[in-house]
């Protein structure tokens, strides 16, 4: 098996330095995918790139869905993103540590609409709680579980 590429749903990813880190100690390419707006510092890796898309909603979702494989690892908190991934057999996993997978991806997708819906009615949802170190620590243990997974093939 090859091993997985990191797709990192980039301009707005708090954990870019966490999943170098992974990346780097396992010899892993990772690409982080965004449009630009953000100004994304290049990866301290050889085997790491940016690959900056056209403006759009969806531009770099559609970029990473294009090129994602079986077995490779998303790192994004886009549940959309994450579901169309999962799709394509490939795993993802929020910047919180939470891991999408097929028994909570349809659940999150309808709490994503209700919220939205919520929102476009002028009720007030709240955001994500800001991510602490015990978030970070999650995201770690998460994202190196997935990509070892990835490596025996499962």
């Amino acid at each position: 098996m090859t091993q997985p590429t990191i797709y990192i749903d980039g301009d707005a990813c708090p954990v870019r330095d966490e999943t170098y880190r992974v990346a780097g100690r396992l010899g892993l390419p990772v690409v982080v995918v965004g449009n630009g707006s953000r100004g994304v510092r290049p990866p301290p890796l050889p085997n790491a790139r940016i690959v900056v898309v056209g403006e759009g909603a969806d531009a770099a979702d559609d970029w990473i869905v294009e090129h994602i494989a079986a077995g490779d690892v998303c790192v994004t908190s886009d549940i959309p993103l994450a579901s169309r991934c999962l799709a394509k057999s490939a795993k993802a996993v929020a910047p919180n540590g939470r891991v999408w997978d097929s028994s909570n991806i349809g659940g999150a997708l309808a709490s994503r609409e209700i919220g939205r819906s919520l929102r476009e009615a002028g009720i007030a949802t709240g955001g994500p709680p800001p991510l602490d170190k015990a978030a970070r620590s999650r995201f770690l243990s998460a994202l190196d579980t997935l990509v070892q997974a990835s490596l025996r093939g499962r």
